[in-house]
C-alpha cells in the first residue's frame, strides 16, 4: 500500500513535466526552436510563459576542437543539463585590431547551432573579460598599446573597445538568428565578469563604468535578459549573479530578480609544481541541491567540461596546459564517473520537483533539528488542469530535507515519517513523501580510467623516415632527429637600446621567450680582487616574472621561477669581454585582477652586478640587444612544410641538452580511444603533432605533504582539500585530439628547454576499461524510470521502484568480463572488493548473464533475482566490478 501511494505522487509529477516540457520543438530547419520570449520574475527566469528550473553546463568551445563539440553537448544533455553555457574569448575572436577570427575553434556561430540542434539553450557570456584561467583573462594584448587606456574602468578608450566587440558579438548571432525571439538557442547574456572583487580599485569610476557597461549592454537590443556576475550593484536591469562553491545563501540586490548561480565550481585550476584539486560529487551535490532547495532557480557548472589550453592559451601565472577542472566530462571528452553520473541522478531528481518549484513563489521552512531542516514547496491545482480523475484538489508538493551536521548521521519526523540524513547531506522528496535522491548516496558507476600499457611496444610503427639533406638527396634517419636552439641574438630583427624595456612591450606576446644580451668587461684587477677578499659577484634583479634565465658567454648558470620575485645570482665571469644574456619567458599572462594592462612581463625594477672592485655596476642603464623569440619558432620548425632546420640523427646515448629541438614520426590505432602523449621524461618546453599546437609541458614536481589518504567529502570544501599526486609532476600527459591526427605517419616536434630524453616519450590510450558500483537494497529507485513518465494517467509499476544497479561502458566498448559481483555483505571498494559473509551463490553467473557481451545492463538489486535471499534480515547489496573493451581491441602503448 506505501509503494501504491508513491506511485500516484510520482505519476502526477511525471504529467506535469510533460505539460511543461512539449513547447520546445527542435526542427531541421534553421529555425531550431519556434520562437519564444525570455523574461523572469523573483522565481526563475521564464520562457516562453513558463518558468524554469534550470541546469547549465559550462564548455568553452576552443578548449575542444570542433569535432569533440557535438559528443560533449549530447554527454552534457544526457547528463540532465538544459543550458549549454560559454564565455567568449575576445584574444582568440580579434588577434590583431580588426581581424577577426570566427573559424576552426573559434567558430562560434557553428557551437551555438550544435548546442541548438541538440534542443539546448545557449548562455553567452560575453563579457568580454573572460578569466577563465585563459591568457590575459581573455584581453587580445594589443589592446594594452592603446594610448592612454586603464581597462575596465571608466576610461574611454577601453569603452570605445569593449563597446565596438560586444557590438561585433551580439551583431553576429542576430545576423544568424540565434536568440530565442528568432528562434535560436540564445537565452541569457554576461556582460563583464566578476567585476565585483575589483570595483573598489577604481573607486567612483569603478562605479560608473559598472552603470556604462550595464546601458551599453540593454542598448544592443538582444532581446534577451543580462547577467552581471559577482555584481551586487548590479543597475535594476541586469540580473546580479552568485559565483562560489555554495550559493545558497545568495540573493540578488533586488527582490524582482531570481537566484542564479553563474559558476558552480566542481572543481578548481592547477597550476604548475601543484597538486591536482578534487571535488568529492557528494559534496558538489550537495550545494547544488541546497540550492535549488532555498529558492535558486539556475545554477551553471563551472566546468561541465575542461579541456585543454592548447597552444599558448593557458593564463597566468603558471597555469597547466590541461584544463581538466575535475570536471564532469574529463579533459578527453570521457565521463568522469561517478560524478557525471551521480549529477544525472540528481538532476533527474530535480526535474521531478520542477513543477512544484515553479509554481511556489518561495518554501515553506521547517526546522527539523539543530542542524536539521526541510524546506517545502507547494501549490494547491484543480483536477482539470493537470487532466487527473481524483476527487477535490491534488497537491503539487515537493521537498528537500537537510542535514548540514558535518559529523553525524539524523533521523527526523517529517510529515509524520521518519528519514534518516547522512552528515552533509540533502535528500529529495518530489512527492513529499518518497525519497528518490540523497546527496551522500552515490549509485552511479565508477568508471576507472586506464592508460593502456598491457600490449607490447610497437616499434614497427615508427619506421625510419626519409628527410631531405642539403644536397636534395633522401637520406633515413634513425627515430628520432634532433636541432640545436641558438643561444644568442640570431637574426636582424634585433634591436639595441639603452635601459631595460619590458617584456610584453618587446614581443607583444608573440612568443614566450625575450633575450636581453649585453657585454661586461672584467678586468684582471677585478679577478684577483675576488680572490684576494673571497669575493663571489652576483647578478640581482629586483623581480622577475615568469622564467629567468642567465647564460654567460654560451653556458647556462642558474634558473629563477617566480611571479615578480626578486633574483641573486652568482656569476663567474673570464678575464676580458663576458657576454651576460638573459631569457625572459613567461608562462601564461596574468588572468585575473585590476590593472592587467600595467601586469606585463620580464624584468621589473633594478638591475645590477655586486662584488666588483670599483663597486656594483647599475646595469639598467646599459645598452642590452633585445630579440624576440626563438629562431625555431620564426622558422617553423614544427611545420609539416619546413625545410629550414639543419635536422642531424639523435643518437639514443647522446646527454640531455638545453634548448634543443627534437623530431619525429609516430602512428596511432584506429578506434575513438582519446591519444595522449606521455612526456614526463622530459623538462619544460612546447609541443607540436602535425603542425598543431598542443601546449606548453613542464614535469614540475608538486609538494611531497598535503594530499589526504581518504578524502572526506563532509564539511566546506576548498581547492586545498581532497588533492592529489603529491610529490609527483604536475601534469606529463597531453592531450592529442583524434581529428588533429593520420592513421600514420604524424610529425611530432618538441622544443625542449631545460634537457630531457625523448626516446622515452610514448603515445598511450585513454580510456575507462574498469566500471564499478555498489548499490543496496535501501538505495532510491531508478530515477531514469520515473523522469521518463511521460503518459497522462500513466503510473509507475511496483517493479520499477526496486532499486537497480545500471552499468554501461562509453564510446562503443562492451562489457567483456566480470571480474567481480557479490550480492549479499560484499567488503572493499573499487578494484578491492570481496566476497562478506553473506554471499549469494549465483551472483557472478547471474550478473555475467545479465551484463556480458553488451554494452549497458541493468540489475535489479533483488533477493528474487539471485535465486532467493541469502541471510534473512540482512540489508543486502550488490557489488560489481567488470571490464569494457572496444570490440576491435585497439588498445596499446608504444615507444615513440
Amino acid at each position: 500500500m506505501k509503494n501504491k501511494k508513491m506511485l500516484t505522487s510520482i505519476s502526477t509529477i511525471g504529467i506535469v513535466l510533460f505539460a511543461c516540457f512539449c513547447f520546445v520543438t527542435v526542427t531541421e530547419a534553421e529555425e531550431y526552436f519556434k520562437p519564444f520570449n525570455v523574461s523572469y520574475d523573483h522565481r526563475a527566469l521564464i520562457i516562453d510563459g513558463h518558468r524554469r528550473i534550470l541546469i547549465s553546463a559550462g564548455i568553452h568551445y576552443p578548449r575542444a576542437t570542433p569535432e569533440m563539440w557535438p559528443d560533449l553537448i549530447a554527454k552534457s544533455k544526457e547528463g540532465g543539463a538544459d543550458v549549454i553555457e560559454t564565455y567568449v574569448f575576445w584574444n582568440g575572436h580579434e588577434p590583431a585590431r580588426g581581424q577577426y577570427n570566427f573559424e576552426g575553434r573559434y567558430d562560434l556561430v557553428k557551437f551555438a547551432k550544435l548546442v541548438a540542434s541538440k534542443g539546448l539553450y545557449f548562455f553567452l557570456r560575453i563579457g568580454p573579460y573572460a578569466c577563465a584561467e585563459w591568457n590575459f583573462g581573455g584581453f587580445p594584448v594589443w589592446l594594452r598599446d592603446i594610448p592612454g587606456i586603464v581597462f575596465r574602468t571608466d576610461n574611454e578608450p577601453f569603452k570605445v573597445e569593449m563597446e565596438r566587440f560586444v557590438s561585433k558579438v551580439v551583431n553576429i548571432m542576430r545576423d544568424e538568428k540565434l536568440f530565442s525571439w528568432q528562434g535560436g538557442p540564445i537565452i541569457l547574456l554576461q556582460i563583464e565578469n566578476e567585476y565585483g572583487n575589483i570595483e573598489g580599485s577604481f573607486g567612483k569610476a569603478g562605479k560608473e563604468y559598472t552603470k556604462w557597461a550595464a546601458g551599453m549592454a540593454l542598448s544592443l537590443g538582444a532581446g534577451v535578459p543580462w547577467v552581471m556576475c559577482k555584481q551586487t550593484d548590479a543597475p535594476y536591469d541586469i540580473i546580479d549573479t552568485c559565483n562560489a562553491y555554495y550559493c545558497d545563501g545568495f540573493k540578488p540586490n533586488s527582490p524582482h530578480k531570481p537566484i542564479m548561480w553563474t559558476e558552480n565550481w566542481d572543481g578548481w585550476y592547477t597550476q604548475w609544481g601543484e597538486r591536482l584539486p578534487h571535488r568529492p560529487v557528494e559534496d558538489l551535490a550537495f550545494a547544488v541541491a541546497r540550492f535549488f532547495q532555498r529558492g535558486g532557480s539556475f545554477q551553471n557548472y563551472y566546468m561541465f567540461f575542461g579541456g585543454t589550453n592548447f597552444g599558448r592559451t593557458a593564463g597566468g601565472p603558471l597555469q597547466i596546459t590541461s584544463y581538466d577542472y575535475d570536471a564532469p566530462i574529463d579533459e578527453y571528452g570521457l565521463l568522469s564517473e561517478p560524478k557525471w553520473g551521480h549529477l544525472k541522478d540528481l538532476h533527474a531528481a530535480l526535474k521531478l520537483c520542477e513543477p512544484a518549484l515553479v509554481a511556489a513563489d518561495s518554501p515553506t521552512y521547517i526546522k527539523l533539528g539543530p542542524k536539521q531542516e526541510a524546506h517545502v514547496y507547494q501549490l494547491d491545482v484543480r483536477p482539470k488542469l493537470v487532466n487527473l480523475s481524483l476527487s477535490g484538489f491534488s497537491s503539487i508538493c515537493s521537498a528537500f530535507l537537510a542535514n548540514i551536521d558535518e559529523k553525524k548521521t539524523a533521523t527526523v519526523t517529517f510529515q509524520g515519517r521518519t528519514y534518516t540524513l547522512p552528515p552533509w547531506s540533502v535528500s529529495i522528496l518530489p512527492d513529499c513523501r518518497n525519497t528518490v535522491y540523497n546527496t551522500a548516496k552515490i549509485g552511479a558507476q565508477t568508471s576507472v580510467k586506464l592508460l593502456d600499457f598491457d600490449l607490447p611496444l610497437v616499434s614497427s610503427l615508427f619506421p625510419s623516415q626519409k628527410l631531405i639533406n642539403q644536397d636534395g638527396i633522401f637520406r633515413s634517419s634513425s627515430s628520432w632527429v634532433t636541432a640545436k636552439e641558438p643561444i644568442r641574438v640570431w637574426s636582424n630583427s634585433s634591436f639595441t637600446v639603452q635601459g631595460i624595456l619590458e617584456h610584453l612591450n618587446v614581443t607583444k606576446d608573440q612568443s614566450d621567450y625575450l633575450w636581453y644580451s649585453t657585454r661586461i668587461y672584467v678586468s684582471d684587477s677585478d679577478i684577483l680582487f675576488w680572490k684576494e677578499n673571497d669575493v663571489t659577484p652576483k647578478l640581482t634583479i629586483d623581480g622577475i616574472r615568469d622564467i629567468l634565465r642567465v647564460f654567460i658567454n654560451g653556458q647556462l648558470i642558474g634558473n629563477t621561477v617566480g611571479h615578480w620575485v626578486k633574483v641573486v645570482q652568482t656569476v663567474q665571469f673570464a678575464p676580458g669581454y663576458n657576454d651576460l644574456t638573459l631569457l625572459s619567458q613567461t608562462v601564461g599572462l596574468q588572468n585575473y585582477g585590476a590593472f592587467l594592462e600595467k601586469d606585463g612581463g620580464g624584468i621589473r625594477g633594478t638591475i645590477k652586478l655586486t662584488g666588483f672592485e670599483n663597486g656594483d655596476i647599475d646595469l639598467s642603464k646599459s645598452f642590452w640587444t633585445y630579440q624576440v623569440g626563438l629562431q625555431g619558432e620564426f622558422l617553423e620548425f614544427y611545420s609539416e612544410e619546413n625545410d629550414n632546420a639543419e635536422w642531424v640523427e639523435l643518437s639514443p646515448d647522446a646527454l640531455p641538452s638545453i634548448f634543443t629541438w627534437y623530431k619525429t614520426y609516430f602512428d596511432v590505432p584506429d578506434g575513438t580511444n582519446p591519444i595522449a602523449l606521455d612526456l614526463q621524461s622530459m623538462g619544460k618546453g612546447q609541443v607540436w603533432v602535425n603542425g598543431n599546437h598542443i601546449g606548453r609541458y613542464w614535469t614540475q614536481v608538486s609538494p611531497k605533504d598535503g594530499c589526504e589518504q581518504f578524502c572526506d567529502y563532509r564539511g566546506a570544501y576548498s581547492s586545498d582539500k581532497c588533492t592529489t599526486n603529491c610529490g609527483k609532476p604536475t601534469q606529463t600527459l597531453y592531450h592529442v585530439p583524434r581529428s588533429w591526427l593520420r592513421a600514420s605517419n604524424n610529425l611530432l616536434v618538441i622544443l625542449e628547454e631545460t634537457g630531457g630524453n625523448p626516446f622515452a616519450i610514448s603515445v598511450k590510450l585513454h580510456s575507462a576499461r574498469t566500471i564499478c558500483a555498489q548499490v543496496s537494497e535501501l538505495h532510491y529507485p531508478p530515477l531514469q524510470k520515473l523522469v521518463n513518465v511521460d503518459v497522462i494517467g500513466q503510473e509507475v509499476s511496483v517493479d520499477n521502484m526496486i532499486p537497480e544497479m545500471h552499468l554501461w561502458c562509453q564510446d562503443g566498448q562492451i562489457i567483456s568480463s566480470i571480474t567481480f559481483a557479490g550480492f549479499g555483505t560484499p567488503e572493499g571498494s573499487c578494484q578491492n572488493f570481496s566476497q562478506g559473509q553473506c554471499h549469494a551463490p549465483s551472483s557472478m553467473s547471474t550478473v555475467s548473464k545479465a551484463c556480458q557481451g553488451k554494452s549497458s545492463c541493468s540489475i535489479k538489486i533483488s533477493s528474487s533475482v539471485f535465486g532467493g535471499d541469502p541471510c534473512e534480515g540482512v540489508v543486502k547489496t550488490l557489488a560489481v566490478e567488470a571490464r569494457c573493451t572496444s570490440p576491435s581491441s585497439d588498445g596499446f602503448v608504444s615507444s615513440v
